[in-house]
Order: C-alpha cells, then sequence, then structure tokens
C-alpha cells in the first residue's frame, strides 16, 4: 500500500518510536496520523491527531475504533520493557503485567481494528516486535517471551486477515535508540532510520522487515550449530 494518502493510527505515540513513526507519515504524505497515548495531552507533535489509547483499555480501544474509522494503517507500537528475572519470587507477576501490554494489548488493537481496515479496503496492519523475538539476553527474558508470543500472534492475524486483504508486517530491530533503552550499553539504531526501513518495506507489501544489522544477524543465526537463540 501507499503511505501517500493513507490515514494512519500509531499507538505509543507520544514519544520514542511512535514519534518518529507519526513524523514519517506525515513527511511521507499521510492524509491523517491519529496519534494513540495513554494521555493525549503527552502528544505534542504538531499536524497528529491525539487519541486516549491504553492497549490495555477495552473502553479506549472501543472509542478509538469509533473516533478513528477511516484508518487504512494502523501501527502497533506502544510497548514495555519488563526486566524482573522469570524465576524472581515476582516473576509471574511482573511475567502478567508484560504480555498485557506487549502480547494482549497488541492482540486487542489489532481486534478493534480489523473490521476498520476490512471496512476501507485491507490496508495494512504493522506489528513492531523484535529481535529479541528470537533470543533471550540476560535481564530481558520476559520480553523476550513477549515479543516471541507477540511473532506467533502476528503470524496468526495475517493469516486470518488475509482474506479481507490486510497486509500483516512483523518488524524486527535490535536496539532502538529511545528512552525505553537509555540504560542499556550496546549500539543502538536511531529510531528514523528504523522507521524508514518499515514504511519501504509496507510499499513493497513486505510480509516481515528486518530494519537493522542486529536482526538480519539474530535472525540468520538460526542456521547455527548451536543456534545463536541458545549459545551462552
Amino acid at each position: 500500500m501507499k503511505i501517500e494518502g493513507s490515514t494512519a493510527l500509531v499507538t505509543g505515540a507520544n514519544r520514542g518510536l511512535g514519534l518518529a513513526y507519526a513524523k514519517a507519515l506525515l513527511a511521507a504524505g499521510a492524509r491523517k496520523v491519529y496519534a494513540g497515548a495513554r494521555d493525549p495531552a503527552t502528544v505534542t507533535l504538531e499536524g497528529v491527531v491525539p487519541v486516549r489509547l491504553d492497549v490495555t483499555s477495552a473502553a479506549d480501544l472501543a472509542a478509538a475504533a469509533a473516533q478513528c474509522a477511516d484508518v487504512d494503517l494502523v501501527i502497533n507500537n506502544a510497548g514495555v520493557i519488563g526486566s524482573v528475572p522469570l524465576l524472581a519470587d515476582d516473576g509471574v507477576v511482573a511475567m502478567r503485567g508484560v504480555l498485557e501490554t506487549n502480547l494482549y494489548g497488541m492482540l486487542a488493537v489489532s481486534r478493534a481494528f480489523a473490521p476498520v481496515l476490512r471496512a476501507n479496503g485491507g490496508g495494512a496492519l504493522v506489528n513492531m516486535l523484535s529481535a529479541l523475538s528470537w533470543a533471550s539476553l540476560p535481564g530481558s527474558s520476559a520480553y523476550s517471551v513477549s515479543k516471541a508470543s507477540a511473532w506467533a500472534l502476528t503470524n496468526g492475524l495475517r493469516n486470518e486477515l488475509r482474506g479481507q486483504g490486510t497486509l500483516v508486517v512483523g518488524v524486527h530491530a535490535g536496539y532502538i535508540d529511545t528512552d525505553m533503552v537509555k540504560d542499556v550499553e550496546a549500539p543502538k539504531s536511531r529510531p528514523e532510520d528504523i522507521v524508514q526501513a518499515v514504511l519501504e518495506g509496507i510499499e513493497a507489501n513486505a510480509p516481515e522487515v528486518l530494519a537493522d544489522d542486529t536482526s538480519r544477524h539474530v535472525k540468520a543465526g538460526f542456521a547455527a550449530t548451536p543456534p545463536l537463540y541458545a549459545a551462552g
């Protein structure tokens, strides 16, 4: 699909990668960009339409689907990091919290907007995943579980939305230079570069976007012995 002339919704659009998406969509000629955030007052980018949207809130989702009934591009960007070890005393509770946003929130947005996309010709649904969908690092286990689950969710949604003509795009990337990982000492990609790769992927009707060298390296590591995800 073409970005120019599209009407897009970006979740978590008040800062970080979501803000970069909103800026790039406007620059690429999107007709309208809805910027979803828990508190719409935190959306300060000129030219977008702020939308109250906590992806874990059924009421917010219903209201957003009604308000944004003209969208043909949905970008599931909202997410949380989660750093509590799996076997910690509160590991189960922490895991449920991460899954609530990164998995169930993504599913809830997809369910709310699938009928909207169908009504507007199919369009595209973009799910922000991660290179950590395929590997786990110390301190990121819960996040990796959530993103691996979201990858499987994305593949399932692709099957179920194919019949209505909706392109479902899974985006994988390594660390991105945003507040979410500001304390991580590792190479990071610029949000603008990730977004540009994704927008190009949407226009090429690509079902998967490996948005940086890290994601390409991790996926290629599946063929190693032992595979990269099992290496210490």
